[in-house]
């Protein structure tokens, strides 16, 4: 059973969940019980024999670790009917004892929102096109388009390889001490017309080195982007999933699933006059499904780029 495996995080403000966590973690049993998941998903049945417990027992302590997230439990069809599946849920364990200690007055997060015409580079190929709210810019399958005199108006663009590039000002990270950065947008893969099923392997990169490579599942349709204006063809791209990569001390984040080991610090995020960000589909990729990124008036979600970050120990921060 496949399962993504996120980062559980545990702080004093949250003392009922991170309780859950310990009592989960109290006893010799499940922690036999973890090792064997994280070799293979089993049904309790499994866990029992392999254990040598009564499957009761077996059950109790399933749901002990379910609710504590440290396992997911997946109902399928068996031979004498249906059986629970258990699958390792989680990557590792982060608790910040301080966190409650970190109050507004001491941190903040600072917002920077970048228009998707407002890119620094660009490089398509394949089908693509730009649009504005009002229509298209520039003419559909024209590269050239993309450096449309008002492509600042862009609402929509989409391509199948290449890349775009926006370059984030770095004075938000200099009002304090960073903690994290964060950048966020909505994006799907680009098919003819829409494919729901259409996968597409889009990559992140950041200063250059890249972040993570993400399937997205399709090109999707079937229904209209609560945002779409009413001129766009109901047979068309409509709306796409709301994706965010984080980056702080101890790595990167797709959707806080670790994705990456390189930091802050490695990326060099604070230096220099402007962090480079850029999301494209390389030609060699396994899924070649180009990609569609949406401004602030197209698909579900009112944004464009946006990037946060935070901040703490500022004296004089400001609101970008």
């Amino acid at each position: 059973m496949k399962t993504n495996k996120k980062r559980i995080l545990l702080d004093l403000n949250h003392p009922q969940r991170t309780a859950l966590v310990g009592k989960a973690l109290s006893s010799e049993v499940r922690l036999e019980m973890l090792k064997l998941l994280i070799e293979r998903s089993a049904n309790i049945g499994e866990i029992a024999a392999a254990l040598g417990l009564p499957q009761s027992s077996a059950a109790l302590h399933v749901k002990v670790l379910e609710e504590a997230g440290m396992i997911s439990v997946i109902e399928q069809p068996g031979v004498r009917g249906a059986q629970k599946v258990c699958g390792i849920s989680f990557e590792d364990i982060y608790m910040n004892a301080f966190h409650h200690k970190v109050g507004q007055e001491t941190s903040k997060v600072l917002e920077f929102a970048m228009p998707i015409g407002n890119y620094f580079e660009c490089e398509v190929g394949g089908n693509c096109g730009i649009i504005s709210e009002k229509g298209y810019l520039g003419v559909e399958d024209f590269p050239s388009s993309f450096y449309w005199q008002n492509r600042g108006e862009a609402q929509l663009l989409w391509f199948n390889t290449g890349f775009v590039e926006y370059r984030f000002p770095t004075h938000p990270m200099k009002s304090g001490k960073t903690q994290e950065v964060s950048f966020s947008f909505e994006i799907c893969s680009e098919a003819p017309g829409y494919q729901n099923d259409w996968p597409s392997d889009i990559t992140v990169w950041v200063n250059g080195q890249e972040i993570v490579t993400m399937t997205l599942p399709g090109d999707f349709g079937g229904r209209r982007g609560r945002l779409n204006p009413e001129w766009w063809g109901d047979t068309l791209t409509q709306y796409g999933l709301y994706k965010s990569i984080k980056i702080n001390s101890l790595g990167c984040y797709e959707d806080d699933i670790k994705c990456s080991n390189l930091t802050m610090e490695a990326l060099h995020l604070e230096e220099g006059n402007y962090v480079s960000f850029k999301l494209g589909v390389r030609p060699d990729a396994v899924h070649v499904g180009g990609m569609n990124l949406f401004g602030e008036k197209f698909g579900d979600y009112a944004q464009g780029l946006v990037m946060k970050v935070r901040v703490i120990d500022g004296d004089s921060l400001q609101e970008v």
